[in-house]
């Protein structure tokens, strides 16, 4: 029966053409606009990194001024100190450590027909690329020896290699950044992580996606600041290394331990070089120490701000428009169906087999709109990206938001069809038979 009354609901779209092309483009309409909003926040609010998520950790101290703490007051910063950065590094804490901070710098092209500007990047240490599995498709991370020494070595982001050196391998070739020679010894392939992890990073934006690193080290051998605002910045009498052994908050440290279940270590390793920092006169508010996963530290950094959730719920206001119209539209459409209910009604149909049948027809709407909806959307993310690499990688369906898509298209309609599929079996067929 399921299928009579599917192949009836085809049939039917071929029935006042003019408000069935309505509903479906109404809903359609409904239903991108609300797919690709949700979409892009579900993109920016999911794990970046989910198959190992639980094991990386983000250590949060607090070493701001104690005379205006308050117990129970945050931090004054999400990041940490450059002295509290190295300290960490050297603990031995886990089986892996790094400490970076995002910043720009200026890149001298190798090819005249490209003029110098600013690129967005990290300085990371080496166990960066293997803690967050970083894809490369040319060389490798740096050694542990360029990271003491820190060497003038830098790895380049697919698309910056790409604008750079075209198709050849840029391994090994020499580029000028920040007014020095830097020798290229890798090339990370596109990850959807990225620029996730950019905002991960001690509060830098979304680059734009044009990614380099260098080691921690170099950058501060070069003196490259902060890709923001550092908290001693105006000690401008003070020279670089001075600013940085002072309190200096700019640095963003991640563990990578070996199970989930050695947070708990961690964390007691935390409280205790915590202490003894207190006792060094360094750390002077009395604030807990905190460890952070990546969907925590996700959702502490408020990642997906109040703009793009109300975008979303206005998004989903859109839809619920669309549904009054289309409401309004199949009252029209069944309206003029009711001579046919009263013979069906007449000739033994009952009114729930009225009902299947007419909410199979809405359902049929609502999946025609739907696959139109889906390809708005894919329209409407694709334009999204052009404006900028940088949300190329937020402006991506998945299978999930393909399922949803037709979900919400084919609910849509059924919900919509609610009151005129009630109202069309309201139809009394001796009145209808009378008529005709």
């Amino acid at each position: 029966m399921f299928g009579y009354y599917f192949r009836l609901g085809v049939r039917s779209l071929r029935r006042n053409p003019a408000l069935t092309a309505l509903m479906i483009l109404t809903l359609a309409v409904g239903v991108a606009a609300s797919v690709s909003t949700l979409t892009i926040l579900h993109m920016m609010s999911s794990d970046p990194i989910p198959q190992k998520s639980s094991r990386l950790f983000v250590p949060l101290l607090d070493p701001g001024n104690p005379e205006d703490y308050a117990p129970g007051d945050e931090p004054q910063d999400i990041q940490i100190t450059y002295q509290d950065a190295q300290n960490m590094l050297k603990s031995g804490q886990g089986v892996r450590r790094t400490a970076l901070y995002g910043l720009q710098a200026p890149v001298q092209p190798p090819r005249t027909d490209i003029s110098p500007f600013n690129m967005t990047g990290l300085a990371p240490t080496r166990d960066f690329f293997a803690m967050l599995d970083v894809p490369f498709i040319n060389g490798q991370a740096w050694t542990e020896q360029d990271d003491a020494r820190g060497a003038d070595v830098v790895v380049l982001g697919r698309d910056i290699a790409e604008k750079l050196y075209g198709s050849a391998d840029p391994v090994g070739k020499r580029l000028t950044l920040l007014g020095a020679p830097f020798t290229v010894v890798g090339v990370t392939d596109k990850w959807m992580a990225l620029p996730r992890f950019y905002r991960l990073a001690g509060g830098v934006r979304y680059g734009e996606g044009e990614e380099f690193f260098i080691p921690l080290a170099t950058a501060i051998r070069h003196e490259v600041t902060h890709n923001g605002n550092m908290s001693c910045s105006s000690n401008s009498g003070a020279g670089f290394a001075a600013r940085l052994t002072s309190e200096c908050t700019w640095i963003t440290a991640w563990f990578e331990t070996a199970a989930a279940s050695d947070r708990a270590d961690l964390q007691t390793w935390l409280d205790n070089y915590a202490a003894e920092q207190r006792k060094l006169g360094r750390l002077k508010r009395n604030a807990p120490n905190r460890l952070f996963n990546v969907p925590e530290w996700l959702e502490y950094t408020k990642v997906v701000g109040k703009d793009s959730k109300l975008q979303t719920w206005l998004a989903f206001g859109f839809l619920v428009l669309c549904l009054v119209n289309t409401v309004g539209l199949l009252l029209a459409k069944f309206s003029v169906r009711a001579s046919e209910i009263g013979v069906r009604r007449a000739l033994g149909a009952s009114r729930g087999e009225i009902f299947r049948q007419f909410l199979i027809e809405t359902s049929v709407v609502g999946l025609v709109g739907g696959l139109l909806g889906l390809v708005l959307a894919f329209g409407a993310l694709g334009l999204i990206a052009m404006q900028g690499k940088q949300t190329a990688a937020v402006a991506h369906m998945d299978w999930q938001m393909l399922i949803l898509t037709f979900l919400m298209s084919v609910g849509a309609a059924i919900l919509a069809g609610l009151l005129p599929t009630w109202r069309a079996c309201q139809v009394t067929p001796a009145i209808q038979l009378k008529s005709q």
